[in-house]
C-alpha cells in the first residue's frame, strides 16, 4: 500500500480541542445546532471498518484517523485537514485514541452550491481538462481556515446568532479550501466540460442507480468517454473501478438496511441489486470481514453505530 505524504502540522488545535470536548463530553456521535457541522468522541482504536465519505471537510483534534482509498493510506492528526469532493467508499478507522486523552473530531458537510458560486467569483486558474485530480486530500492545516473553523465551532454555543452568522462562516472555509491546497480537489465540482467534472456526474448517476445493472460502456458513453479512457480516470478519482464501486455501495446499502430496517441477507441482497445470494454472502465477508449475519450481530452487539460520516 501506498501512505500519502502529508506536512509537518504548523498550527496548533489546542483550544478547538477544548471547545470539541465540551460538545462530546463522552464517546460517541454529536450533532450540534449548526446542521452541518458534527463532532466525534472516541476512547480507543477501532478496528478498519468500510464507510463512505461524503463531500466535506474532516479535522482530527487529537489523537489520529486513517482512511484507506483504493491502495492508498491518509493519515489525519492535529493540524491536518482531510476534504473529499465525492462519495467515496473508504476503509476508516482511529489509530491514536486513549481514555486519558481520547479520539476528537469534527466533519464539516460542505455545500456543493456554495463550492459553485464562490467558485464562479474566484479568480484562479483551473486544470486542463485532461487533469483528474483525487477527489480526497490531506493537506497540513493553515491558520486562516484553523481560525474559521473555530469560530464555527465556537458559534453553536451561541443558538441565537446562528441563522446569521453560520452561513457566512461557512461560505469563508469554502473560498480559503478553494483558494488553498485543497483547490485541486474540490473543482470537480467547478471545472465545467473537465474530464473531473465528468466523472463527478458519473459517481452522482451511480449513487441514485447503482442497484442497476450497468456496464462499462454504458457508463462510459453518459461521460462521452471512451471504455478504456473512463476507466482510468474513474480509477484515479475514485481510488478503485467503476464495478468497485458499484459493489461497495451495494453492500453498504445493504449493510444499512439489515441494521436500520432488520431486513435479512437474503432480501437485503435482493434491495441492492444482487441476484445470488451466495455471491452476495462472499462479497459481503470480503469487505466486512464476516458473513452478514455474524457481521450485523457483533455491530448491535457493541451498539457501535457505522455511518456514511467521516
Amino acid at each position: 500500500m501506498k501512505q500519502n505524504s502529508t506536512t509537518t502540522p504548523r498550527v496548533s488545535t489546542a483550544a478547538l480541542a477544548r471547545l470539541v470536548e465540551k460538545i462530546a463530553c463522552f464517546d460517541g456521535d454529536f450533532k450540534t445546532a449548526i446542521p452541518a457541522l458534527m463532532t466525534y468522541r472516541r476512547s480507543s482504536a477501532s478496528d478498519p471498518m468500510p464507510t463512505v465519505y461524503g463531500l466535506g471537510l474532516a479535522l482530527t483534534v487529537q489523537g489520529e484517523k486513517r482512511a484507506t482509498l483504493g491502495d492508498e493510506i491518509f493519515s489525519y492528526a492535529p493540524g491536518q485537514s482531510l476534504v473529499t469532493s465525492l462519495d467515496l467508499p473508504v476503509i476508516s478507522h482511529i489509530t491514536d485514541a486513549k481514555t486519558s486523552k481520547p479520539y476528537l473530531g469534527i466533519c464539516i458537510a460542505l455545500d456543493a452550491q456554495v463550492i459553485t458560486q464562490v467558485a464562479a467569483e474566484t479568480n484562479f486558474s483551473l486544470p486542463t481538462a485532461e487533469h483528474s485530480p483525487r477527489a480526497l486530500s490531506v493537506v497540513a492545516l493553515d491558520e486562516g481556515l484553523l481560525d474559521a473553523i473555530t469560530r464555527l465551532v465556537n458559534l453553536s454555543n451561541e443558538p441565537d446568532y446562528i441563522p446569521q452568522l453560520a452561513p457566512l462562516i461557512q461560505r469563508e472555509i469554502a473560498v480559503r479550501l478553494l483558494r488553498g491546497e485543497h483547490a485541486s480537489t474540490l473543482r470537480h465540482l467547478v471545472t465545467l466540460g473537465s474530464n473531473c467534472q465528468r466523472i463527478a456526474k458519473s459517481v452522482s448517476w451511480l449513487k441514485q442507480n447503482f442497484i442497476r445493472n450497468v456496464s462499462i460502456d454504458e457508463l462510459a458513453a453518459k461521460a462521452h468517454m471512451s471504455p478504456s479512457t473512463f476507466r482510468q480516470h474513474f480509477k484515479y478519482v475514485a481510488g478503485m473501478s467503476p464495478l468497485q464501486y458499484i459493489k461497495h455501495l451495494r453492500l453498504q446499502e445493504a449493510r444499512q438496511m439489515m441494521l436500520n430496517d432488520n431486513l435479512d441477507a437474503g432480501s437485503a441482497a435482493m434491495h441492492v441489486g444482487y441476484e445470488s445470494a451466495s455471491q452476495f454472502s462472499r462479497e459481503y465477508s470480503r469487505l466486512f470481514g464476516q458473513p452478514p449475519q455474524r457481521d450485523i450481530k457483533r455491530v448491535k452487539d457493541s451498539k457501535a453505530k457505522p455511518s456514511f460520516y467521516f
